[in-house]
């Protein structure tokens, strides 16, 4: 059995990997879809499990949402704050005609949805289109490139460190299979990850950006998961889909990357150069 899903999952990355790094080195509006795709069933995926904890996030309405804000990042129209006042707006005047469950609840979990995965995925998108002029543009495709693998490659070495050298438990009551030990594996492997990107594709940014890039993803990254493990863990499911077989949903394979989006695309647009 675990033999299977080991060859389900390499099978999977393997057909997947190639359009993930094409779309990521292209950018533009292939780029753009590709995280809408990733956005939009996200959150599906996240409408599907709180369901659990009856719970009923306006789907349709979120997705609109995530909609215009992935396209907001991409070709900017209108000012954040004017967004997300339209947003708090109408999702609590659209619950006025809806009669499921609890109203506060609704819309809470509504918002979460929209500014958790909505938000957190237009800042992947705000980190691509950084770099602009032709002569830089491709720098943003390999920067989400190095972060991508960067994150794999913490992930893996979470996982196979906390196998092997695993006794303390970090967070039992949200995961209870993951340790200290793996997480000190992923946070060195992640830095070490940015250093060798830094080395093979980075050259555009300092090696002390680099550092920090790989600080965040190996510190933020995982809480991130963490963070859906927990929203996971609340609602009573496994997986947040079977979408990917083998790998669960678009959720938990993108949970770390909407993580750190956020704080990389941050610290590019006040520290960046």
């Amino acid at each position: 059995m675990a033999f299977s899903n080991i060859t389900q999952r390499v099978l999977v990355a393997i057909a997947a990997i190639p359009i993930i790094i094409a779309a990521c080195y292209f950018g533009n509006l292939f780029f753009f879809l590709f995280v809408l795709a990733i956005a939009l069933l996200a959150y599906y995926e996240f409408y599907s499990f709180v369901i659990n904890k009856n719970t009923h996030v306006n789907i349709w309405f979120g997705e609109l949402i995530i909609f215009a804000l992935l396209l907001n990042q991409y070709r900017f129209f209108i000012s954040y704050q004017s967004l997300f006042l339209v947003i708090v707006f109408l999702i609590s005047l659209v619950e006025l005609f809806r009669n499921n469950g609890s109203a506060i609840i609704n819309i809470g979990a509504t918002l979460l949805g929209i500014f958790y995965i909505g938000l957190f995925s237009s800042a992947i998108i705000g980190i691509r289109e950084f770099y602009t002029g032709e002569a830089r543009y491709s720098d943003g495709g390999y920067l989400i490139i190095s972060i991508l693998v960067t994150i794999w490659i913490c992930d893996s070495a979470a996982f196979y460190g906390g196998t092997a050298f695993g006794k303390h438990k970090l967070f039992p009551r949200v995961s209870p299979k993951k340790s200290w030990e793996g997480a000190i594996f992923g946070f060195i492997f992640a830095i070490l990850s940015m250093m060798t990107a830094h080395e093979i594709l980075l050259n555009f940014v300092p090696l002390s950006e680099a550092i920090i890039f790989g600080i965040i993803i190996g510190t933020i990254g995982q809480l991130g998961d963490l963070v859906e493990s927990l929203f996971k863990r609340d609602a009573g499911v496994k997986d947040s889909s079977s979408l990917i077989p083998g790998h669960g949903g678009l959720f938990d394979r993108f949970d770390s990357l909407l993580f750190v989006a956020p704080v990389i695309f941050l610290v590019l647009k006040y520290f960046g150069k």
